[in-house]
């Protein structure tokens, strides 16, 4: 017989508070236009994406996280000391080690929390999410901060028509904590890594190290590229349309409530397209609110559910205690969805 006792964790838990963050620098269509062939009556068609946020130098991950978290944290109503741990997803912090999360603990004032960084892509919020909410029922932690974040602007080659027009950069934050009742459903995830080279950094870095440039890929002037981010944008649609309605319709079963339970969808900011066919898909009822804050902040990737979430809470289109379902969905390939109750 084990003699381990057992854990003393919430009975379930809830996000309690949500904050985001975007950089000052709003940059319309014309802007990208003025590196790639196209058009803007194009992009908006494409992918619906009217303007997009790029950050400054001083808009660091660890600023916009920051700023983000000091929101998030103040919406739950507690202070920075109760925060347990730390998780932060992003693929645009360029210092491999130490993770980011240890400077955002250590900067907002918390009680020497656990704090560590995950790798998930447009997923990473969902993977935090599920993370954060397993500590608070275990007992490890009574409050979690989950960050997503990123600077896709610094991964983001201005000639590639295909995704020139696509990323931006930001921070989302959300504090999970304890629940009487249920709040954050079981979380449908996964990944399909033989589709892994349909999203991908262009080259690893550690080919700057070997010394031989000559096969790097070089910009119109002969200069050497920084590594950036591409994607087979057919494949990845067709796959998003297709398999992620049915990951969405998953977690509403895990959760055990229909499209008419629902009263707002907040699914990754990737293209407007998508969102459109997967609430087509899915049947969702007139009265479920749908996000589509990719028209004027891009794709964000592990940024953008909760940048969505946070916008329409601000707005007054969606309101505390509705119930959502997020999924998130991207390079890996991962995903990740489950229905929630909004703060």
């Amino acid at each position: 017989m084990s003699k381990i006792k057992p854990s003393k964790g919430a009975p379930y838990a809830r996000i309690l508070g949500v904050g985001g963050y975007r950089p000052t620098r709003i940059v319309p269509n014309e802007v990208i236009l003025e590196k790639i062939d196209s058009s803007d009556e194009w992009i908006r068609s494409r992918s619906g994406i009217e303007t997009r946020h790029w950050a400054s130098p001083e808009e660091t991950v660890a600023a916009m996280s920051l700023e983000a978290s000091g929101k998030a944290i103040a919406d739950a109503g507690i202070t920075a000391g109760q925060v347990g741990a730390v998780v932060v997803s992003t693929v645009s912090h360029f210092s491999q080690t130490p993770a980011v999360a240890t400077e955002i603990a250590d900067k907002l004032g918390t009680d020497k929390a656990a704090a560590f960084d995950i790798s998930a892509g447009c997923a990473g919020f969902g993977y935090g999410l599920t993370l954060a909410k397993g500590m608070v029922v275990e007992g490890s932690a009574e409050y979690v901060l989950v960050i997503g974040v990123e600077r896709l602007s610094d991964l983001t080659d201005l000639e590639d028509r295909a995704t020139a027009f696509l990323f931006g950069d930001g921070a989302g934050a959300v504090v999970v904590g304890p629940s009487e009742e249920p709040a954050i459903g079981p979380t449908v995830w996964g990944s399909e890594g033989d589709k892994a080279e349909t999203i991908k950094q262009t080259v690893p870095w550690d080919r700057f190290r070997i010394g031989d440039l000559s096969e790097l890929p070089v910009d119109s002037e002969g200069n050497v590229k920084f590594p950036a981010i591409t994607q087979e944008g057919q494949a990845v649609f067709r796959w998003a349309v297709f398999e992620m309605a049915k990951v969405a319709q998953q977690a509403l079963d895990a959760a055990g409530i229909t499209p008419d339970d629902l009263d707002v969808f907040i699914p990754h900011q990737a293209n407007v397209r998508i969102i459109d066919s997967m609430v087509k898909t899915l049947g969702l009822p007139e009265h479920v609110t749908v996000a589509r804050d990719i028209r004027t902040t891009g794709n964000t990737s592990a940024a953008s559910i909760p940048l969505a979430m946070e916008r329409l809470l601000a707005t007054g289109e969606a309101k505390s205690g509705d119930t959502a379902l997020v999924i998130g969905f991207g390079a890996g390939l991962v995903y990740a969805a489950t229905v929630v109750t909004l703060p």
